[in-house]
């Protein structure tokens, strides 16, 4: 009896300890999954300027709200999304007052569209434009956790808490090293708010976009929220030269750069027999540009002979232009000693300042190179730009033979026939 119940104990302490074993492992996972989860504030400009109608016919608050559905719809389930308003709740005219004005409407976590949804319908504009202030604790929100941190700022109007500028506030969270970024996004913007949204964006490396209709305001907040999702691709400062010469080398990688209006940049590539390189650029207009513009994407030798280009432009109607190419390198006859050839990357913008704006800095570039193994036959690829398609072309004047021969031979005994009768 007593060695039966020595078994029934020990059998009873043996599945508690694997039980806490796999438990403590599982809880652990949960909690490394949850400090690595992406997160997202969204912080909503609730001032009284947002009753004017001028967006698609409706309120500014009107079309944030659709936007702010719409988003919440799409988030991916592993944001940790949260709402933070500003000037939603003070009506007063007491300037101290109205400058502390910054709630959270909904928590900084896993998302609950419902409540979310029922939080966002209740706004009403209402009072002051504290920005500086709602950053402040925004980036507070965001506080800990090791995966993405983004905040994506709408307002319609500048800052009307000042001393505190909200640009030296964004600079203040950019030195702190938390790695959160600012993207900002003005609704019917003036040249003032545009300037100081474009400031905040510009510290802490976010992008800034002027949003005049709702369906922009929710593809941008959307494509925002949705990015914070993605892997994590740290990029690289680089500086561009004037030429080939003096031109940085770069390998597969992302990298980032300033280029003046209507200037160039130069980068440099190895390129090994059998390898394909490929190239993009984006280059972002964050203040007001003139419309008709364009970026220019080429490969060249370092004597400068163009081996391929790639060409993207605007009319002002997005503020980012982006082209790529490619180039496969043929397999070399002496597979001992494989020679790389240097590529020259030109990067060439016809973007115009619009009259009274800055020039200066230049204009965020974002470069990505990735060289990897061609194809089996590279010059192919790249064959009088038909690639592949010469397949099709071969058929196609095959077939337009064949049928030629076979209605010639149609056309000759319905002739004999004729003559016949």
């Amino acid at each position: 009896m007593i060695t039966r119940q020595r078994l029934a104990a020990g059998a009873c302490a043996l599945f508690a300890a694997l039980a806490a074993g796999i438990a403590v492992p599982a809880e652990a996972v949960a909690d490394e999954t949850t400090a690595l989860a992406p997160k997202v504030n969204l912080v909503l400009d609730v001032s009284g300027s947002m009753r004017a109608r001028d967006i698609d016919g409706q309120s500014r608050m009107a079309a944030a709200k659709k936007a702010f559905n719409e988003v919440l719809d799409a988030t991916p389930e592993e944001v940790r999304l949260g709402i933070r308003t500003l000037g939603a709740n003070y009506p007063g005219d007491d300037r101290k007052e109205g400058c502390k004005d910054t709630a959270q409407l909904y928590p900084v976590g896993p998302l609950d569209r419902v409540e979310a949804k029922t939080a966002v319908a209740t706004l009403t504009p209402t009072g002051w434009t504290p920005i500086g202030p709602a950053l402040l604790k925004a980036a507070a929100d965001l506080d800990g956790g090791e995966g993405t941190k983004r905040i994506v700022l709408i307002s319609d109007g500048e800052d009307t808490c000042a001393p505190l500028d909200p640009c030296e506030v964004a600079r203040e969270i950019a030195a702190k090293g938390i790695g959160l970024t600012i993207d900002t996004l003005g609704l019917v913007p003036n040249t003032k708010m545009r300037q100081q949204l474009s400031c905040i964006a510009e510290a802490t490396g976010g992008t800034y976009t002027s949003v005049e209709h709702t369906d922009e305001l929710t593809d941008k907040v959307n494509q925002l929220v949705v990015r914070a999702a993605d892997p994590v691709v740290t990029p690289v400062a680089v500086e561009g030269a004037a030429g080939c010469t003096n031109a940085p080398a770069v390998k597969s990688g992302l990298y980032t750069d300033r280029e003046e209006f209507g200037r160039q940049r130069w980068y440099r590539v190895d390129v090994l027999p059998g390898q394909e390189l490929r190239a993009s650029v984006s280059v972002s207009a964050d203040r007001a540009v003139n419309p008709d513009y364009g970026v220019l994407l080429r490969a060249v030798t370092t004597h400068g002979r163009e081996i391929v280009r790639g060409e993207g432009n605007g009319t002002g109607r997005t503020d980012v232009v982006s082209t790529g190419l490619r180039y496969p390198k043929a397999e070399a006859d002496d597979e001992d000693k494989p020679a790389a050839e240097t590529v020259c990357l030109q990067v060439t913008n016809s973007f115009s300042a619009a009259s009274g704006v800055r020039s200066t800095p230049g204009l965020p570039l974002e470069l990505t190179v990735d060289v990897v193994d061609g194809p089996s036959q590279a010059s192919d690829v790249a064959s009088f730009g038909l690639g592949r398609g010469w397949w099709l072309l071969g058929a196609l004047v095959l077939f337009g033979f064949l049928t030629g021969v076979l209605w010639g031979w149609i056309s000759r005994w319905r002739v004999a026939v004729w003559r016949t009768n």
